[in-house]
């Protein structure tokens, strides 16, 4: 309930005075030349001042006319489109961060959209607490049919746990696709990243930052910064995007990421044992129910909070559906970053 109680302490931000701090925002991209057009509209559109930020796109070994799209883009704030030095999303942060002049480095993922407030409201943030990392909301585009909704969902639950946890004052996650962090505190923590892992080089920054300071981690809650990233396209690539995510849990160093993660697929399994028993004992399916009723209560609580305050409310009634496929869900992604072969893809 720790989560939940932190979620009850949300307070919005409304900017006070403008930020003075040099900001670097750094995108990586692989074979986005249809996304990022509309992320470079966004970030030309922003109502912080033109010489208050730098934008730096890497190209991360694209096979279509990403470089092309990038290098195309006109505006004042552009730096530079440079090609990785490596390989993967982690090498190619990295690339933009060393190529960057900014104090305060913010990754935006290219098919994202921002607010036109989005910089100004985390500059006037960053220069009134000084955190070492801000986590942004981030939220999915809206689709139709459960496959959709259920994507929206499970979203959301995210998002809950992530706010929620950063209030409480023992954040487990953040999103790279909207995030903030210094550049000092980036070089200062990179021997953390695990650059050979496919994923991670937003949770792993948080863990490590978190275990040297936890209070220099914020969450801002606010409308100027949300994100709005897009969803997966087929269960196919929604299963292999989520393995990608689990895979690198057993590298977790943080006990509270590492306790939930043990948690929720300890449940997960037992839900699944009471309803094999179910097939031969009819009585267990009584007890099923009963133990998906009770796990359900802090989860409601969580996801009707998160839903109210990104105006979603609508999805709730696909609550209890999704509930009831949750266990099958999360025992396809185990089993599939299992047997996924672990490489440093984007």
């Amino acid at each position: 309930m720790r989560i939940y109680n932190g979620l009850l302490s949300i307070k919005q931000f409304h900017p006070e005075k403008h930020g003075t701090t040099f900001l670097s925002v750094v995108v990586p991209c692989r074979d986005e030349e249809k996304n990022l057009p509309f992320l470079l509209s966004d970030i030309s559109s922003q109502t912080l001042d033109n010489n208050l930020f730098e934008l730096i796109i890497v190209d991360d070994n694209s096979g279509d006319s990403t470089f092309q799209a990038a290098s195309g883009f006109s505006h004042t704030g552009i730096k530079k489109v440079i090609r990785n030095r490596g390989t993967g999303k982690k090498t190619a942060i990295r690339t933009g961060i060393e190529d960057s002049a900014g104090e305060l480095i913010i990754t935006i993922d290219a098919d994202c959209r921002i607010e036109r407030t989005f910089l100004e409201t985390l500059s006037s943030f960053y220069s009134g607490n000084r955190p070492e990392m801000i986590i942004c909301p981030v939220e999915l585009e809206s689709g139709r049919g459960f496959f959709h909704r259920f994507q929206e969902l499970e979203f959301l639950s995210l998002q809950g746990v992530t706010a929620g946890s950063a209030l409480c004052g023992d954040p487990v996650m953040c999103n790279g696709a909207g995030l903030a962090f210094t550049r000092e505190s980036y070089f200062r923590h990179s021997g953390d990243l695990h650059y050979e892992l496919a994923s991670g080089d937003d949770i792993f920054l948080l863990h490590s930052i978190k275990k040297e300071s936890p209070e220099k981690i914020s969450w801002i809650e606010s409308e100027g910064v949300k994100v709005t990233t897009q969803q997966a396209v087929s269960l196919a690539s929604f299963i292999r995007q989520r393995a990608r995510w689990i895979s690198k849990t057993g590298h977790y160093r943080d006990t509270s990421a590492k306790v939930l993660a043990i948690v929720t697929f300890v449940t997960i399994l037992i839900q699944l044992a009471i309803l094999g028993a179910g097939i031969f004992y009819p009585s267990m399916l009584i007890v099923f129910g009963a133990f998906v009723a009770l796990k359900s209560v802090p989860d409601f609580l969580i996801l009707h909070n998160t839903a109210t305050r990104y105006k979603k409310r609508n999805l709730l009634p696909w609550f209890l559906p999704s509930q009831l496929i949750y266990p099958f869900y999360v025992t396809a992604i185990v089993l599939s970053a299992f047997f996924t072969k672990r490489t440093t893809e984007f």
